[in-house]
């Protein structure tokens, strides 16, 4: 028989095994329902966090506008407070705009009180920029834990996470993101399902960060599927399809 420690110790590993998967597993649904995506293998979204961003998110506009595809953008509330002329241009061009959090914190580790005050300031601040209804949240960097499910629940928020995820917030090249891109849509398609891609047009350290590269690797990527069945859609297209 194992020394009751030994078997304490085991269970106690697994327990937190666990809980890191639920927590910071994107596709986890062990903490709450989450929105990934649908099995339908030929459709994309384009997702874009820690916006606006001066330069970056502009000149995605007129890439994303080329195309005539739709996007969506999970903004950070306090950029929106400094540049709410760049999110008014995004919502004015057609794309959907979600809640970041005010600050982007690992809400996992923060006060109930101050989880709702995230999601809450940032609802706010967007919503006093547009002048419409949020409808949509990604918590900073996918963690959560119970409570960060259920403020957004009761902010009348679905919670959006991925499954494609390219790490354009390190130094790289547009080639090596297409890459990637290529490669996790590739993978998707396989099992059968859509593709939900995380890029990212600003950074949560603050305004005018380097993000051309993933303005370049998505205009690269929407010239590759013209001659494809891909049809680009946003998580809003997703949960109207359940509701």
């Amino acid at each position: 028989m194992q020394p009751i420690t030994t078997i304490a110790a085991a269970s106690l590993l697994t327990a937190s095994g666990a809980c890191a998967y639920a927590a910071l597993w994107p596709q986890s649904q062990l903490f709450g329902k989450v929105l990934v995506a649908p099995r339908r293998p030929r459709q994309v979204a384009l997702t874009y966090d820690d916006g606006p961003n001066d330069i970056a998110t502009e000149r995605l506009l007129e890439v994303l506008a080329r195309e005539n595809v739709r996007a969506t953008f999970f903004m950070i509330g306090s950029f929106v407070r400094q540049r709410p002329q760049i999110a008014r241009a995004v919502a004015a061009a057609g794309h959907v705009i979600g809640n970041h959090t005010m600050t982007h914190p690992w809400l996992p580790w923060q006060s109930a009180a101050r989880i709702h005050q995230e999601l809450a300031d940032c609802n706010a601040a967007l919503e006093d920029t547009l002048g419409t209804a949020v409808r949509l949240f990604r918590p900073p960097h996918g963690a959560r834990r119970p409570y960060v499910l259920r403020a957004a629940r009761e902010l009348n928020l679905t919670t959006v996470q991925w499954n494609i995820i390219v790490s354009d917030w390190k130094p790289t090249t547009p080639a090596e993101l297409l890459n990637r891109l290529e490669r996790g849509i590739g993978r998707n398609r396989r099992r059968g399902k859509a593709s939900n891609i995380v890029l990212h047009d600003g950074g949560d350290q603050g305004l005018g960060q380097p993000r051309l590269p993933t303005v370049e690797a998505t205009a690269s990527l929407l010239q590759l599927c013209r001659s494809t069945s891909t049809e680009f859609v946003t998580p809003l297209d997703w949960l109207a399809a359940t509701e």
